[in-house]
């Protein structure tokens, strides 16, 4: 039986891109030592980071690159000890196959659609359930119901949606005990992907973020958190845990969001926590920044709650797609 053709841009974006690298890599063109960072690589491929970074931690499963102490990934096993070689992709002729630059312009342009809706959806839960129609979802991006219906499905992946008693696509309601489990989930799993990254930290980065937060030039914890992730977090070995992280930090990021756009101040106690955190990070202090970020998560747990109750009090956005419908 013949295999089924691939239609371009039907996988998932970070799968594209991982058979770029892997292809580049096994090719010769990309040497061992070469070192990889996902800023160049999303800029070149044209995509956003996080499908760069899934990519390169599918990679990093595989044994084709590997972390090391310095930013970024290594090409090679990591059986052998090797300089790192920090050039631009272009110098050792990266090459984007027909095929995949196809793919990654199709999925390139579902990737925005994507991102949008996810943000969307996801702030929304806080005011309540909704209910998600594909037709009008489709009509309010210009999209086929085809990509509409393929966006849904990678939500209800991600948990943001899922499908009602009457099939129809539902969204929230964000409430305080989804919260609270939330945030119990972040209190166990955050403190251990810190400790298996402790080896793959750029402590110069992490001083300057603490830096940055002491100077005032760090406004807001959103972006602290997105640090955290970035620098610390998502810098652990185990890709699977990563990707759990992720996912579960969804909802929280975008009601901290939703929560800012509606005029709640900024916590100043919350700044503080983090530039205490970065600090103990950026020393070395790694058990001591293990527990404090445990006792930080507990705090903001408490905090969020609080902040979530504020929006019982507030109206509706009015500003919500047409393509939510509230569930009376």
């Amino acid at each position: 039986m013949s295999a089924r053709p691939t239609t371009p841009g039907q996988d998932p974006l970070y799968e594209t891109i991982s058979r770029v690298l892997r292809h580049n890599i096994r090719s010769g063109r990309l040497p061992e030592g070469f070192v990889l960072i996902e800023g160049p690589i999303a800029k070149l491929m044209q995509t956003s980071r996080a499908p760069v970074q899934a990519s390169l931690r599918i990679l990093n499963a595989e044994g084709l690159i590997h972390r090391f102490r310095g930013r970024g990934y290594l090409v090679g096993d990591g059986a052998t000890s090797l300089t790192p070689i920090r050039k631009s992709l272009e110098e050792f002729g990266f090459e984007i196959p027909d095929v995949s630059r196809s793919a990654l312009a199709v999925r390139g342009t579902w990737q925005r659609v994507y991102d949008k809706v996810e943000a969307e959806i996801a702030a929304c839960q806080i005011f309540g359930e909704f209910r998600v129609i594909e037709t009008e979802l489709a009509n309010h991006l210009g999209v086929s119901r085809t990509v509409a219906r393929d966006v849904l499905s990678r939500l209800n992946e991600r948990g943001l949606i899922r499908k009602g008693a009457t099939s129809h696509w539902l969204a929230g309601p964000l409430t305080a005990r989804t919260l609270r489990e939330k945030f119990e989930l972040r209190s166990i799993m955050e403190p251990a992907a810190l400790m298996q990254a402790s080896d793959y930290i750029d402590h110069a980065q992490i001083m300057q973020v603490s830096a940055h937060i002491e100077s005032g030039k760090a406004k807001n914890s959103a972006q602290l958190e997105d640090e955290l992730m970035r620098l610390c977090l998502g810098r652990t070995p185990n890709s699977a845990l990563v990707e759990i992280i992720s996912n579960n930090r969804l909802l929280l990021s975008a009601m901290d969001k939703a929560l800012s756009d509606l005029g709640l101040p900024v916590d100043p106690v919350a700044l503080d926590q983090y530039q205490t955190l970065f600090e103990l990070i950026g020393s070395r202090q790694i058990d001591a920044a293990t527990a404090y970020l445990r006792e930080h998560l507990r705090v903001l747990s408490f905090k969020s709650v609080a902040r979530l109750k504020i929006v019982a009090l507030i109206p509706e956005s009015e500003s919500l797609p047409p393509y939510l419908t509230p569930v009376i």
